[in-house]
Order: C-alpha cells, then sequence, then structure tokens
C-alpha cells in the first residue's frame, strides 16, 4: 500500500476523537439524539482545526445504518464510504473551484433527487466563502427551504465573507484553536503508536509552532520523522524550523524583566546570529509576558495558562520583578513592534529598540501614581512627620534638634515650606540669650492704638481702611504710578499719558487727553483693574474702584516724563539698609522734529528693507 500521511492516517473517525473541540461534537451529539436535525450547518475556525472533519462525522452520524445516530460504529459499511470519499449521498465540494452560478444550477437540480441508498443526501462544500455573490444568491432559495432528503455543511476559514442572508440560515459552529497541551498529548500518542522516541522539549516545540493547528503539528511531526529518524530531540525541531529554544526565550524575558539592558541585546544577538526566525521569536516574547501578567492577576492559577513545566517554574520566578503596571506597558510597547516589524527593513535594529523602549517603559512611573503621591503628600503636610510630641527626658535632651524625616520625592516648594512649619512644634525652642534682668521698673505707659492703615492682627479679620479725607490727588497719582512701574513697567507707560480727574465716594477717575484717547481700549480692562485697586488699598485708600475717562488734561498740569527703577548697585546699596529700590530720575527727553526723523539714514534703511511708512513720531 502507498504511504498515508500522519494527518490523514489519525484523523478522527467519532465525535470523542476529535481534539479541543468538544463544545461542537457534544452539540452535535445531543442534537441528533434529541432529533432537533437542521438542514444547514457552518463550520469556521483556523484552518487544521477539525471543520471538514467534524462535518464528515457528522455526516456518518446522520448516515449511518440504522442512524443518525451520534454513537454510531467506524466499522460500518455506510461510514466507511463517506470515511473514503465513495458514498453516493455524500457529495463534497470546493468553493474556490466551483464558486459559480452554473455550479449552484447544477446542485439545485440534482439535490431535487431522493438519495441513492442513505437517507439523507449531504452536500458539504469546503471554503464556502469563495463563491461568488451570483452563486449565494442563486443558493438562497434552496438553502432557506431544501427538500427533507438535504442537509448542507459548509466549513470556511473566513466568516466575514458569507453573505448575512446565508448566515442567517444556517447553524454556525466557530471551532477554536486547540491548546498546546492537548496538542503534546496527540502528538505524543501518535509518535508511540508510529514507534518514534521523542522528547517533551521537541513536543511543546512543535506545538508552539503549530499555533493551535493539529493537521499543522501532524505535518510537522510527519516531516521531523523524515529528518531525523525515529529519535527527535528539541534542537532538532529548533534547527528544522527556526524556533527559539525555551530557554533562551526565557532567559531574553528575563533581561527584559530584570532591567538589564547588556544582558537582553547579548542574547537578542545571539538569536539573531543563529538564523532564528526573529518575527516568531517577537510574537514568543509576547506571549511569555502575556502569560506573566495573567499569572500575577490571577495570583498563580496556571489552569488559565498553556505552559509547560519549565516556563510554570520561570513565571513563578519572574512574578516578583515587576508589577501588572510595567508589565502593560511592556506588551504595549512590544505589540506596537509587532505592528511595524513587516515593514521594517532591518528587523533586528526595530527589536533592539523595542527592548530598549520596553526596559525603560519597565521603570517609568505612571502619571495616576505621581498624582496620588502629589495628593498624598499635599494631605500629610509635604512629610511623614509625627502628630504626637517626642518625650522629653532631661533639659539637656530637649535642647537638641529631633532629627530631621528624609525628604519624600516630588515635594514642591509649598509642600516643603508646610512640612516644616508642621515639624516645627515637634522640636524644642532653642532657648535665647537673656540679658540680665534689670532692677523692676515702674510699668510703661500704654501706646496709642495703631492708625486703621496698618496691618490687621493675625487673630482679627482685615478690614478696609477708610480713604482719607483731603487726599491731594496729585500727589496720590504719582505714588500709584510708581507703585505700577515696580509691578508692570508696560501698565505704567500708558498711565504716564494720563492725569487724575477726581477721587469721590470711593471712585478714582483716570482721564486721558483726546490726544491720547486710543490707549483706552488697551487699558481699561480687568487686569489693570485689579492692579490699581491692590496699589490704592496698599497706600491706605481702602477698596477704591477705577474709571477711565476721555478728560482734556487741565491747565498747568505737567506730564510725567520716563522714570525707570532700577536695582541698586551694590556701591549705591550701602546707605540703603532695607535693600529698597532706590528712583533714578532720567534726564528729560527734547522733542524730536518728524522731519529729522524721516531723513536719518537709518530710518530710511528700515523703510526701505521692511517696505514701511511712518505713521507718528513720539519722544
Amino acid at each position: 500500500m502507498s504511504y498515508q500521511v500522519i494527518a490523514r492516517k489519525y484523523r478522527p473517525q467519532k465525535f470523542e476523537d476529535v481534539v479541543g473541540q468538544e463544545h461542537v461534537s457534544q452539540t452535535l451529539a445531543n442534537a441528533i439524539k434529541a432529533g432537533r436535525i437542521a438542514h444547514a450547518y457552518l463550520f469556521c475556525g483556523p484552518r487544521g482545526t477539525g471543520k471538514t472533519t467534524m462535518a464528515r462525522i457528522f455526516a456518518k452520524a446522520l448516515n449511518c445504518t440504522g442512524g443518525p445516530k451520534a454513537d454510531f460504529d467506524v466499522a460500518d459499511p455506510k461510514c466507511q464510504e463517506i470515511a473514503d470519499g465513495r458514498s453516493l449521498d455524500v457529495i463534497e465540494i470546493d468553493g474556490a473551484s466551483n464558486n459559480g452560478v452554473e455550479q449552484v444550477r447544477e446542485l439545485r437540480d440534482t439535490c431535487r433527487f431522493a438519495p441513492a441508498s442513505s437517507k439523507f443526501k449531504i452536500y458539504i462544500i469546503d471554503e464556502v466563502h469563495m463563491l461568488s455573490t451570483a452563486a449565494f444568491n442563486a443558493l438562497l432559495k434552496t438553502l432557506e427551504e431544501p427538500p427533507a432528503h438535504v442537509k448542507f455543511l459548509f466549513a470556511t476559514t473566513d466568516p466575514e465573507k458569507v453573505l448575512p442572508t446565508i448566515l442567517s440560515r444556517c447553524q454556525r459552529f466557530d471551532l477554536r484553536r486547540i491548546p498546546a497541551n492537548l496538542i503534546v498529548k496527540q502528538l505524543g500518542y501518535i509518535a508511540k503508536e508510529e514507534g518514534v522516541e521523542i522528547d517533551g522539549g521537541a513536543l511543546f516545540a512543535i506545538a508552539r509552532a503549530a499555533d493551535g493547528g493539529m493537521r499543522d503539528a501532524e505535518s510537522t511531526l510527519d516531516q521531523l520523522i523524515s529528518f531525523c529518524g525515529n529519535k527527535i530531540e528539541e534542537t532538532d525541531v529548533l534547527s528544522m524550523f527556526g524556533l527559539t529554544a525555551q530557554s533562551q526565550l526565557l532567559a531574553l524575558s528575563q533581561g527584559v524583566l530584570a532591567g538589564e539592558v547588556d544582558g537582553a541585546l547579548r542574547e537578542l544577538n545571539t538569536l539573531a546570529k543563529s538564523g532564528k526566525d526573529l518575527g516568531r521569536l517577537l510574537s514568543d516574547l509576547l506571549s511569555h509576558i502575556r502569560n506573566l501578567m495573567i499569572f500575577q492577576v490571577s495570583q498563580g492559577d496556571l489552569s488559565l495558562l498553556e505552559v509547560s513545566e519549565a516556563e510554570a517554574t520561570m513565571l513563578k520566578e519572574q512574578s516578583g520583578l515587576v508589577n501588572v503596571d510595567a508589565l502593560s506597558r511592556i506588551l504595549e510597547v512590544l505589540t506596537d513592534c509587532e505592528g511595524r516589524l513587516r515593514e521594517a527593513v532591518s528587523k533586528k535594529i526595530l527589536i533592539e529598540v523595542a527592548l530598549l523602549r520596553a526596559i525603560q517603559a519597565r521603570n517609568a512611573v505612571s502619571i495616576d501614581a505621581v498624582l496620588k503621591t502629589l495628593n498624598d503628600l499635599r494631605s500629610n503636610g509635604g512629610g511623614a512627620v509625627s502628630s504626637a510630641p517626642a518625650p522629653v527626658s532631661a533639659p539637656a535632651k530637649a535642647a537638641a534638634p529631633a532629627p530631621a524625616p528624609a525628604p519624600k520625592p516630588f515635594t514642591s516648594l509649598r509642600d516643603a515650606m508646610a512640612a516644616q512649619q508642621a515639624s516645627a512644634p515637634a522640636a524644642a525652642p532653642v532657648p535665647k540669650a537673656e540679658p540680665p534682668k534689670p532692677a523692676p521698673a515702674p510699668a510703661p505707659t500704654p501706646a496709642p492704638a495703631p492708625a486703621p492703615v496698618d496691618e490687621p492682627s493675625m487673630f482679627e479679620e482685615e478690614k478696609p481702611a477708610a480713604p482719607r479725607a483731603n487726599v491731594d490727588i496729585g500727589a496720590l497719582w504719582d505714588q500709584v504710578v510708581d507703585a505700577v512701574s515696580r509691578v508692570s513697567p508696560f501698565t505704567r507707560s500708558y498711565l504716564l499719558e494720563a492725569h487724575p480727574v477726581s477721587f469721590a465716594n470711593g471712585v478714582f477717575i483716570i482721564g486721558y487727553d483726546p490726544e491720547f484717547s486710543h490707549h483706552l481700549s488697551l487699558v481699561d480692562n480687568s487686569k489693570n483693574h485689579g492692579l490699581l485697586q491692590t496699589k490704592f488699598k496698599e497706600l491706605g485708600q481702602g477698596e477704591v474702584r477705577v474709571k477711565f475717562i476721555e478728560s482734556p488734561e487741565p491747565e498747568g498740569w505737567v506730564r510725567r516724563q520716563a522714570t525707570v527703577f532700577n536695582t541698586p548697585e551694590p556701591a549705591q546699596a550701602a546707605g540703603d539698609g532695607n535693600g529698597a529700590p532706590v528712583k533714578v530720575e532720567k534726564k528729560s527727553v527734547e522733542p524730536v522734529r518728524i522731519e529729522d526723523f524721516k531723513n536719518d539714514p537709518l530710518i530710511k534703511k528700515a523703510l526701505e528693507i521692511f517696505k514701511g511708512q511712518i505713521v507718528d513720531v513720539r519722544a
């Protein structure tokens, strides 16, 4: 007899033989037992997961002798005919090559005839999504109301391409990727039946490469038997398919999780030089980091993971290196790298950069953690300060200051000041050196009460001071302009062209001559109002409202010239013990004639360069 490949030789023949798809096989078996058999079924899922196999087993159960029966005999002649593809009543159609309207019309014509020897005429259409839209539409009426003896079994790897009108007429079953541990178990059984000695590492490597497809795993085992003979080791699998050894993968992940940049890059360089598939390596690293995160979240529940014993041991060791937040950030970096890997010219460089970014992401602190720390510092007064005073056992000990607590990170200046004030009561005050007490003197005469404009006591509410009577508004205006100049020289430049009009009932009216009326829109705003009100209050005038109007300058009013306030030089500051700014009067600026200004060579050159024109000239 001719050789039969492992994937066909060990294809499941009954529902209980199907690996990893119990949710489908159990549902179909229960439907047969209950007599609730629909007219159309759709099996969809990744390649090699058992779609066509499930359709054939279901066809056997329907057309077996004495059927339909879920526990049919595999040796039944009718079942043998279906398994060998010789049954006249089970027609398998390739949707990729029979996707036209003509083929569907032929199917629609033949399905009206009764089955030759079985109970049902069954049509198995593989890759049904390859049918054209016209072919789908031609099938709609027959699929919705077929003859009682006709059953349709569809299989596809891309159910999204099937028309919704077709999907609505079928019972859909989604076949899942087969877990790695089940693939390892099935491959071990096949290897034993074939008389092949294979170690556990090699089986797990084959299962990882199969990516949930049993047929891929069986084909790989078949190829390895031809390559290695009757003894297969893990190194044989790795060298043939460019896979990474589990120990090397765990060493690479160890370097990333421990923040060892040198170790991670050296391991990657070794794998690249040995010809490993870098795309597959990145995918395996992503899978391991994901398993570690699930392991931490589930508190060590290995039932949620598909890992070997060696990887389970490593997960327990690595779980203490990073937390879940760091793992999620590492996963984001590696996932982004995987998406860009296909378009990268140099995959190795891209993965090296991704490993560096992953290590940086491991050490990063989330913005939520920073905000939480700042809020804790603010609520705790900027540091861990004990609320209870330190016990004092002797005066000498009381005089010694308590040790300052270690500063916490992310403490602002305001938090540091609050911490200093909070910690002041805990430390014993340093006694001041007092002079010898003189002879008792008569009680001093009480000093007169302070004026209302003085600063209020810290235990009393501050009250606005009342405006002084008979105020010289000219002198007051000069004081206000000088006070504003220390805060905003820009605002002062506008105030120099203004003049005081009146001050009554808490309203100070400021006027601008019609020549400078265009300044009203620039200076009359809430910011300048607040600034002037503050300065009036500092000068003891209480709450004063400011109003800007257009008003001619009064006769005899002399507009102030530019006056600047500079920080005195050390020699000048020697005469002022308080270090206050020293008022330096500049010389008056003579008015500039417009003709002289326009004829200036530099002005002409500037007008030529910037293509400008002179609008006004002011001193």
